[in-house]
């Protein structure tokens, strides 16, 4: 006699391409994606808390601008709604029904080679599951440093996360082999922008500091998510050039992306800092997440 077996199938993880449900193969081929022969495109990462993207409404005026910067143009019927739709079709259709994180990749259709042949936007959306479902303060403080071998150009794409990051790449290979947590990068004016994967915040006297859009950061999502909380809770915040002297005088520096929310910093250097901003600010994160 056979033991029985309980066979439960995998299941299949299902993708969104061009606003239509599909598992893996219905993926297009990467040989012919122009942003991975080209880097002819940009991405937006969204956080999912209950089963439900969160600041949909942030992303999708990012999306809009980065679109109208890549000169890729939307197809018909293209609005808020549809996107929405098509991304909550995706987290149910994977079972996340908590915490996940979304990646949304937009690039221009394929033909051509450095002259595109048409305009035309092609985007694919997936989600995958995280352990928590709501923001979660980092316990242990981040140790950071400035990235010294490359700088940020600025100019009319800086703003936007743009699937060409070898700068990022590199300045994240220099923070592991340093034994840091992140690493932040500089302009070409020598300006402290942000990290390899966030936006930079300092915190003097209870007043908020970030790096302007001019100087060149990306426009994170959760960026304008704090500014709007932070003065809508009374706080001041001024948009300016931060130098690592402004980083050594500042009581506390926090990081804030679209998955993480916000991750307190520990140390620059042998700077020490607090995070009783940070902690008072994810709070205030969580009690207005969407359900």
């Amino acid at each position: 006699m056979f033991d029985s077996i309980e066979w439960e199938p995998e299941q299949r993880a299902k993708y969104i391409v061009n606003g239509v449900l599909c598992d893996a193969s219905g993926l297009p081929h990467s040989v012919h994606n122009r942003a991975f022969q080209y880097g002819d495109g940009f991405f937006d990462t969204i956080r999912v808390s209950n089963g439900v993207p969160q600041h949909l409404d942030l992303h999708w005026n990012r999306v809009e601008k980065s679109l109208e910067a890549h000169k890729i143009e939307a197809p018909h019927g293209w609005d808020a709604h549809y996107w929405q739709s098509a991304l909550e079709l995706l987290c149910k259709a994977n079972e996340v029904s908590a915490g996940g994180r979304l990646r949304v990749s937009f690039f221009r259709m394929a033909g051509g080679r450095y002259t595109p042949q048409t305009n035309a936007l092609e985007w694919i959306a997936e989600v995958e599951p995280l352990p928590s479902n709501a923001y979660a303060l980092n316990e242990n403080g981040l140790s950071i440093d400035v990235y010294p071998d490359m700088k940020k150009l600025n100019g009319p794409l800086a703003n936007f996360k743009n699937t060409s990051a070898l700068l990022y790449v590199q300045a994240s290979l220099w923070a592991k082999e340093q034994e840091l947590d992140d690493a932040l990068i500089t302009n070409t004016s020598h300006s402290i922008i942000e990290s390899t994967r966030s936006n930079l915040f300092l915190v003097s006297n209870r007043v908020l500091y970030t790096p302007g859009l001019e100087s060149g950061p990306v426009g994170g999502v959760m960026r304008a998510a704090v500014i709007n909380l932070a003065l809508a809770e009374g706080f001041k915040v001024y948009e300016c050039n931060i130098s690592p002297g402004e980083i050594l005088r500042a009581d506390e520096l926090f990081l804030t992306n679209a998955s993480r929310g916000i991750q307190w910093v520990a140390s620059y250097r042998t700077k020490r800092y607090y995070n009783a901003t940070a902690k008072s600010l994810i709070e205030l994160l969580n009690a207005r997440l969407k359900a």
